[in-house]
C-alpha cells in the first residue's frame, strides 16, 4: 500500500523527468497517486513540476476535497474521475506537448484522436499488434471542471487509459507511477507522429 511519503517521492521524480522532456512548461500539468487509504496525493496548484518540493504535494479525498487545508490543482476533479472510472488506476499524469496541443487544435470538433498502425500502439493494455487503431477521447477545453468531468465520464475506459483536452494537454494513467509514465511517453510519441503526418498531407 502506497503511503504519502512514497507517493511524494514518486511524484517529485516523475516531475523532474517529464519537465526534462519538455512536457511541463511554465508549471503546467498536475500529477497524482492513489494512496493505500483511498485518498489521493496530488500536486498543489501552480507549482513548477520540474522543481517540486515535498511540501508541494498534498492529500485530497476521493471527491477532491483538501485534507490538509492547502489548494490542490485546479483539475483535481479530473484525477478523481479517472480513479472512480478505473479501479486499477494508481497514478495519473497530465502533460503538455507542442505536438499534442497543435494536433488537438487541428482536430477541433472531433471526438477522438485516432492513432492507426503504429508499433507503439502495443503500449496500450490488451493490444499486441500494430495493425489496429486506438481512439483517444478528445474534448473541448473549458475552465468548468464539473462540466468537463461530466462530458468525459461516458468516454473513459480502462483499455484506453488516456484522453486529450483540445488545445490543452494529455491525461494518461496506469496502475503504478511507472506505468502511467510509460503511457505518457507512448501517447506523446504517437501524438508527435500523428502531427508530423498531418503536416505532410
Amino acid at each position: 500500500m502506497t503511503d504519502l511519503a512514497a507517493a511524494t517521492a514518486a511524484i517529485l521524480l516523475v516531475g523532474q523527468r517529464l519537465d526534462a522532456r519538455g512536457l511541463a512548461p511554465a508549471g503546467a500539468g498536475n500529477y497524482s497517486q492513489r494512496l493505500g487509504d483511498g485518498s489521493i496525493a496530488i500536486t498543489v496548484s501552480g507549482a513548477h513540476k520540474g522543481r517540486l518540493s515535498p511540501d508541494q504535494v498534498m492529500r485530497v479525498d476521493a471527491s477532491g476535497a483538501a485534507l490538509d487545508g492547502r489548494k490542490p490543482s485546479a483539475e483535481t476533479l479530473l484525477h478523481c474521475l479517472i480513479y472512480a472510472v478505473d479501479p486499477q488506476a494508481g497514478a495519473v499524469l497530465h502533460t503538455h506537448s507542442v505536438a499534442g496541443t497543435v494536433l488537438s487544435r487541428a482536430l477541433a470538433g472531433s471526438e477522438a484522436i485516432v492513432l492507426t498502425d503504429y508499433e507503439l500502439l502495443k503500449a496500450f493494455p490488451g493490444t499486441d499488434t500494430h495493425d489496429t487503431s486506438i481512439a483517444l477521447p478528445l474534448v473541448d477545453n473549458t475552465q468548468d471542471m464539473v462540466a468537463l468531468a461530466s462530458r468525459l465520464a461516458p468516454m473513459l475506459r480502462p483499455a484506453v487509459p488516456a484522453f486529450y483536452i483540445g488545445g490543452h494537454g494529455l491525461y494518461a494513467w496506469g496502475p503504478t507511477m511507472q506505468a502511467a509514465e510509460m503511457m505518457v511517453e507512448a501517447c506523446e510519441f504517437l501524438l508527435s507522429c500523428a502531427w508530423e503526418e498531418w503536416k505532410a498531407r
